[in-house]
């Protein structure tokens, strides 16, 4: 049997760059060496790619940067493949199957998706437009409404509408919103960037904060509840996980609670109803198929204290290493972290 020569392609110029590490170790681990040729593609964070081909154990801790080889994706699909520099000239390694495990912008955005199509290379995920959407918190919570998902109330603000205009905003926020609520960036994930506001001066704050990370700025309702996520695994026709609870001590589930705080836990499965379930899964399987996702996406959800199911937003490339939530939901229906790596591989080359 041939190999298949897969890229995965990791780091990059993003604020959730650690996190694409942990993901990338996961599944280069994963990949079955006698199906699979590795090609790790590390993108550091002043944007050089470089290649890897020493042992796995280092690809987490990052001690072989120094010994990795200048690389670049070539858009030419006659190439198909990469360009390695050796010595004063490049190498072309063909690709099958491109990997990219990569959180956030400049990755998870529709630009690297971009680049692997016009090098006609298949990759695991959604295509570029519905990753530019999905990354985009209004334009999802845009198409969320278009189906009649129910979500927070939301106001949105561009950064030049801050300057002298900041405090005609922040009276809006409080009189349509009310305290407190919380400020996004439109375009990061893994909390980045996102802080709850009580007070008209944590507001402005606030604001600025979200403005260093995203032109674009929404502001929240502040929701209370259970906090409940499901994984959607497929193309054309995709399947629904059973779902799970994030449990935190923390304020909210920011980027310490995800990833440094061993206080915070997920439940697999949650205890609900069943009926509640199906509706979760029900609406993950319409957001996930309005935003043409392909592959894979983690929908989150609030769950009030009424017992309604409240959207929160889909995740185009969650995080991946074996005890994510993604694959929790998943080895709970019966599938190992090996199976849903390979099994992207396959969606991909369909």
């Amino acid at each position: 049997m041939d190999k298949k020569v897969v890229a995965v392609i990791f780091g990059g110029v993003s604020g959730e760059h650690d996190i694409s590490k942990l993901s990338a170790a996961s599944v280069i681990n994963a990949l079955d060496e006698d199906k699979y040729f590795v090609l790790p593609i590390y993108i550091t964070q002043d944007g050089r790619w470089l290649m890897y081909d020493g042992a796995k154990e280092n690809i987490k801790n990052l001690q072989w940067e120094k010994f990795g080889t200048p690389v670049v994706l070539s858009p030419d699909a006659a190439h198909h493949g990469i360009l390695r520099l050796v010595g004063e000239k490049f190498r072309v390694i063909h690709v099958d199957v491109a990997f990219p495990v990569m959180h956030g912008k400049n990755g998870e955005d529709g630009t690297v998706q971009g680049l692997l199509e016009l090098a006609g290379i298949p990759y695991v995920g959604s295509g570029v437009a519905a990753s530019a959407i999905c990354i985009d918190k209004i334009h999802t919570n845009m198409m969320a409404e278009k189906i009649g998902l129910k979500q927070a109330q939301y106001l949105t603000f561009n950064k030049k509408d801050l300057g002298d205009n900041v405090d005609e905003i922040a009276k809006k926020i409080r009189y349509e919103l009310k305290y407190p609520c919380f400020v996004k960036p439109a375009t990061t994930g893994s909390s980045v960037g996102i802080s709850k506001a009580r007070n008209k001066k944590e507001l402005i704050a606030a604001l600025h904060e979200a403005s260093k990370h995203d032109g674009n700025i929404i502001v929240e309702q502040m929701m209370t509840g259970r906090e409940i996520e499901c994984a959607v695994l497929g193309n054309d026709n995709p399947a629904a996980s059973t779902v799970g609870e994030r449990i935190f001590e923390t304020e909210f589930y920011d980027y310490d609670a995800k990833y440094h705080d061993n206080r915070s836990k997920v439940v697999v499965p949650a205890e609900l109803p069943e009926y509640v379930v199906e509706q979760i899964r029900q609406q993950s399987l319409d957001i996930y198929r309005i935003t043409r996702c392909k592959g894979l996406a983690r929908v989150d959800f609030f769950l009030d204290a009424e017992g309604e199911v409240i959207f929160n937003e889909i995740n185009t490339m969650p995080g991946f290493y074996e005890i994510s939530m993604y694959a929790k939901l998943w080895n709970y229906e019966g599938m190992a972290y090996e199976e849903i790596v390979d099994k992207l591989i396959e969606l991909a080359v369909e």
